[in-house]
């Protein structure tokens, strides 16, 4: 049977699709090529659900699917199809909703899977691998759906994640990213049970505790895995509480607990580090999106620790510096206290790489509140700003507030920003000239014939042929644009987060998803340049 999947959204959207990819793999599915779309007898779409253009795009593909492969049963899962399981039923073709990713198992087995799988070994067409530890988030920030579509909170066991990642090292992948739905929540599932079967710790090695386990697409099925609730969630008088756990009850239940009894990402990272550094194959580690209150002093020290093997490199959702719009916005922390997690950070590692989101244009914000925004931005020195223009989520508390900003603002303060983003962009990489990073190869190129033609920058605006011809004859020493040059061209993502490009000869041995040590010369355009070590 032929196979075709589908994603939109989130690295925890990419890392399931693979999972079920696997699962289709080993129960003897084959992946359809483009050319046998009319013969494809299954189409896997997952789906978002973080906007509401995300919604239009889900429906859009759903359909989009249906047509281009006229024989096969669509299965939909994802937070649209979640969120709107009816809606999504009632389209063409769709055989079945997964209507929460818990089910993933279920549904696989009802659909005659003998074969689940554990986990992923392999991640389709990347160099990086996606490795899944936790879902759910319980923050409840003013703009956002996810929490109400994806409000349980169930983190993976160390165990199963130990054993996968090294399984995806084994098999080549270079580059780790651990990423989650909420990755700061993390363990705080396993902390309100307070025990220790739960996290896969207890009378057991981390070698071997998971063989036995089955993973839900990153969920473990295990009876201790369901999402904990406390006494007054669970049945009374034989209905189902509407109530449920809050993100303070969980650190409060937390904080009740001995630092060194917590599960929490430190002592995730502390447990993987220590299990790979028995792993001969060269890799590191990067951690997805966290909020800075979860930076902890204990997660800097384990950062610390193995700093050689986990990318100079996070990314922390900051979304306004105005405390007056953070509170509005229904945030964590107002903006002295990111700002000193910031300096905290960057005093143990002096050339981390920051990044951050920022959205604008949330209801009410004033013209003196985005201009706060953009001076602790630059405060902090991000070396990278993603930037958002306010879009109103329908189901959320900020698509009803009053003071609306109009599209034509939230277009000016946009681009003021990310011309910010881009001076802070070029200081950072300036400060790191004559440092030696790590590249990830991700792109080999030839360059033989005419270097406009075939050299490539990452980011660079071809069309600014001058920018354009001076980084071609100083990355590749050619004195001009017409020279030959029996060279090739690598394309890849260094530990911090930044795209570089270096020249070898043709003849030299690398390959895509190689580890190469690269010391920066230049930067121009959006580019790093580096040479060989």
């Amino acid at each position: 049977m032929l196979f075709r999947t589908a994603t939109l959204g989130c690295k925890v959207n990419q890392y399931e699709t693979q999972y079920i990819r696997t699962a289709l793999l080993a129960n003897g599915f084959c992946e359809a090529a483009e050319d046998e779309n009319e013969l494809v007898d299954w189409v896997v779409i997952n789906t978002c659900s973080v906007t509401g253009e995300s919604d239009a795009k889900s429906r859009k593909l759903i359909s989009y699917w249906g047509k281009k492969c006229p024989q096969a049963k669509i299965i939909v899962l994802g937070c649209y199809a979640t969120a709107n399981p009816q809606k999504v039923a009632s389209f063409p073709k769709v055989a079945y909703v997964v209507d929460d990713k818990r089910k993933i198992i279920d549904f696989l087995k009802q659909w005659g899977l003998a074969i689940i799988p554990s986990g992923i070994e392999t991640f389709s067409e990347r160099h990086r691998a996606y490795v899944k530890i936790q879902d759910g988030c319980r923050v409840g920030c003013a703009y956002c759906i996810i929490p109400k579509i994806r409000h349980y909170l169930l983190s993976r066991t160390v165990p199963d994640i130990i054993l996968e990642t090294q399984k995806l090292i084994q098999n080549g992948y270079r580059e780790i990213v651990l990423t989650g739905i909420h990755l700061g929540h993390y363990g705080l599932d396993f902390n309100a049970r307070n025990d220790p079967d739960s996290f896969g710790l207890s009378n057991q090695s981390h070698k071997n505790s998971s063989t036995d386990q089955k993973n839900n697409g990153g969920n473990n099925q295990n009876i201790d895995q369901q999402e904990f609730q406390p006494e007054s969630d669970k049945m009374k008088n034989g209905e189902q509480s509407e109530s449920v756990w809050t993100l303070d009850d969980y650190l409060v239940a937390q904080e009740k607990l001995a630092t060194n009894q917590r599960i929490d990402l430190a002592f995730l990272i502390s447990h993987l580090m220590d299990h790979l550094s028995n792993v001969s194959e060269p890799f590191r580690l990067r951690l997805g999106s966290l909020e800075a209150v979860e930076v902890s002093d204990r997660l800097l020290d384990v950062l610390t620790q193995y700093q050689q093997k986990i990318c100079h490199h996070l990314h922390l959702s900051m979304q306004s510096g105005d405390d007056s719009v953070l509170h509005k916005m229904r945030r964590r922390w107002l903006s002295g206290p990111f700002i000193e997690k910031c300096r905290q950070i960057q005093e143990r590692f002096p050339l981390i790489s920051l990044t951050t989101d920022i959205i604008v244009g949330f209801p009410g914000e004033t013209e003196s509140q985005f201009l706060r925004t953009c001076e602790v931005a630059e405060a902090i020195g991000f070396s990278k700003i993603h930037v958002f223009r306010f879009s109103p989520r329908t189901g959320t508390i900020a698509a009803q507030m009053e003071k609306q900003i109009p599209e034509s603002v939230k277009k000016e303060r946009a681009a003021h920003l990310l011309k910010i983003s881009d001076r802070l962009r070029r200081n950072y990489a300036q400060s790191l000239l004559g440092k030696t990073t790590q590249l990830l190869v991700e792109e080999i190129r030839p360059v033989s014939d005419s270097l406009k033609s075939n050299f490539r920058p990452r980011t660079l605006d071809s069309t600014n042929s001058d920018a354009f011809n001076s980084l071609n004859r100083s990355v590749l020493n050619c004195s001009d644009q017409s020279e030959k040059c029996s060279k090739k061209q690598i394309v890849g993502t260094t530990d911090e987060y930044l795209p570089m490009n270096i020249v070898l000869p043709i003849s030299a041995s690398v390959q895509n998803g190689d580890l190469l040590s690269v010391m920066i010369q230049q930067f121009q355009g959006d580019n790093l340049i580096g040479i060989l070590n």
